[in-house]
């Protein structure tokens, strides 16, 4: 299968580790992975925070760029989530019905990395080692846009030497929201104390999840408290051998 990987721009710039492990796993399933380089940003950044019209040039790229794409994967359901729930909102909103037609004929073949593997694929065993404890925080995104359900924990439970710890109170937010954790600083804070103390308490040495965003939130709070626990994007783990 042709599989045209839709990075993301907070993973180009900040984490592209991310996408990199997604190319070395996707090709060691047998499959072709192109990167359209003249992508760029979704326009979820801009729609959320009420720069909806100004977001549209960003929505026609993204379609223009991945028309004709067999399927496309990323490794953000944030973005993922966008593309599908924005995107045809947006185009009804600004009455583009061309480009509403063009979204309902795309965002079907759009997949975040985990449902893409379990749910396109029908794969749990991706081959992976990963000799490490590790715990999940399944993303907002993931859990109440997408609904992949729980396979990323199916591709972890596969996952040779891995010791998979359950998360409490896992589907709770982590408090990050994007620009939430900007203008209601206080509250974000106060919910990612308890998203802390909850991996803290599972022993584990690394927290995966399927967006880098709710781990650079994570990741920072545990750094500055020189908690000893790794953030990991789950296509790091799924990609080790």
């Amino acid at each position: 299968m042709n599989i045209s990987l839709f990075i993301t721009c907070f993973n180009d710039t900040l984490f592209p580790e991310a996408g990199q492990a997604m190319v070395h796993l996707l090709e060691r399933l047998g499959h072709t992975v192109d990167f359209p380089e003249e992508q760029t940003c979704c326009g979820q950044m801009h729609y959320n925070t009420g720069y909806q019209r100004e977001a549209l040039p960003l929505i026609r790229r993204f379609v223009n760029i991945f028309s004709s794409a067999e399927v496309v994967v990323a490794p953000s359901a944030s973005c993922v989530g966008t593309v599908r729930d924005v995107y045809p909102r947006a185009a009804e909103q600004f009455g583009d019905h061309q480009l509403a037609a063009e979204i309902a004929a795309l965002t079907p073949r759009v997949y975040e990395l985990t449902e893409f593997l379990v749910h396109r694929l029908g794969l749990e065993d991706v081959g992976a080692y990963y000799p490490h404890r590790v715990t999940y925080h399944p993303t907002c995104h993931s859990l109440r846009y997408l609904h992949v359900g729980d396979a990323p924990l199916q591709l972890l439970r596969a996952v040779r030497g891995i010791d998979l710890v359950e998360l409490p109170d896992a589907e709770e937010c982590c408090g990050f929201g994007g620009t939430f954790a900007l203008k209601n600083a206080d509250t974000s804070m106060a919910m990612l104390s308890d998203k802390l103390r909850n991996i803290l308490n599972t022993g584990a040495e690394v927290c995966a999840a399927a967006d880098n965003s709710c781990l650079m939130h994570i990741g920072g709070a545990l750094h500055r408290q020189r908690a000893g626990v790794r953030t990991v994007h789950i296509a790091e783990i799924l990609a080790s051998t």
